[in-house]
């Protein structure tokens, strides 16, 4: 489904509607139906980005370009963020995503709420190619107007060399790509973390694995702190693996300001683990359900608020398809065999006749 508002609710988006608000987007209202605890907020459709970027015409730009020219790209890059970020923006654009941000605050009785700012791709997080990563969001950001300047760098990282390079060598038409912006309600993590609801390492798919460590989640995903990790069964909710990290940096909220600052964390909290075995169990509760309703596995970012009460303080950041063993998976599907029934034998692991 696709809309010309420039706005619209998390809570009244879902799946089906990837093409205005984006993979993220759609991801968070579909959480939201399935009665997942998510962050409230908005998504500045993709409508709105098509109002103020394309007419700038960037996409024969992208496509002129040889992603093996390294030099090349990245010149252009450059360039083409530039333009994004110094376009002037319609005032019914500017307009529709002050006041969304105004009402945000008013829900929640603070007029400089913070948020966090998200980028939300139209190709992004689906089972054939993932854009995580690739694009911009920016933590802990107060003010509308700040908001607004945000959700226009998150539309020029669209264009950055990571993206670029990632849509020039999977093929992806420029035509068909949008970025709409969430824009949620910041959570101040206690603790914070992914979820796969399969074994990124072996595949396995009758286990939940789980990274945790303290701070904001930005942390564990940039890679900047080694996590602590626990294997869970899916069956029986046993935790089979414990590894508890020794966590000396952790990423805070700027007490001073807006966005995010890295310090140590305090030493009495280093080697002691992130989560409890209970929100280890309510997250094992929240994947088995995610991974039901969407019918796949589930790549899976989530945070224990250290605001909110214990049994409505663990909420979801973002679900989407795990991609890793879903291409090997698909892999194995496609191999040629000498009769079509080895295709079954194959996925059971079985032999063939001759072989005895």
């Amino acid at each position: 489904m696709t809309t010309t508002r420039p706005v619209l609710r998390v809570a009244d988006v879902g799946i089906e509607d990837v093409p205005s608000v984006g993979g993220k987007g759609a991801s968070l209202g579909e959480l939201m139906r399935a009665g997942i605890r998510v962050p409230e907020g908005f998504v500045v459709t993709t409508a709105a980005f098509r109002s103020a970027v394309s007419a700038l015409d960037l996409g024969p730009r992208v496509t002129a370009l040889d992603p093996a020219d390294t030099a090349a790209v990245a010149a252009a890059c450059a360039d083409l963020r530039a333009v994004v970020e110094s376009a002037p923006l319609p005032g019914a654009v500017v307009e529709a995503v002050t006041s969304a941000y105004g009402e945000l605050c008013a829900g929640a009785g603070n007029e400089r709420l913070p948020v966090a700012v998200r980028s939300s791709a139209t190709s992004e997080d689906s089972a054939d190619a993932s854009f995580a990563g690739l694009q911009d969001t920016y933590l802990w950001v107060r003010g509308g107007d700040e908001v607004v300047e945000q959700v226009r760098r998150c539309w020029a990282s669209l264009y950055s060399v990571e993206s670029v390079t990632y849509r020039l060598r999977r093929n992806i038409p420029e035509e068909d790509l949008a970025m709409a912006v969430v824009v949620q309600r910041m959570v101040d993590s206690l603790s914070s973390g992914v979820m796969f609801t399969r074994s990124p390492l072996t595949g396995d798919r009758s286990v939940i694995a789980i990274d945790a460590s303290w701070g904001l989640g930005s942390a564990v995903v940039s890679g900047d702190v080694t996590p602590d990790s626990f294997v869970v069964s899916k069956v029986t909710g046993e935790i089979t693996k414990r590894t508890v990290a020794t966590k000396t940096r952790w990423h805070q909220p700027d007490t001073g300001g807006q966005g995010v600052i890295e310090s140590d964390v305090p030493g009495q909290l280093q080697d002691v683990p992130s989560i409890s075995d209970a929100e280890i169990a309510e997250l094992v509760a929240i994947a088995r359900k995610v991974e039901a309703h969407y019918g796949s596995p589930q790549d899976i970012e989530w945070a224990v608020s250290r605001s909110a009460p214990v049994g409505e303080n663990v909420l979801l950041l973002q679900s989407r398809p795990e991609t890793v063993w879903a291409e090997k998976d698909r892999a194995r599907v496609a191999a040629p065999t000498a009769r079509a029934f080895d295709h079954v034998l194959n996925m059971l692991g079985g032999k063939r006749p001759s072989e005895g």
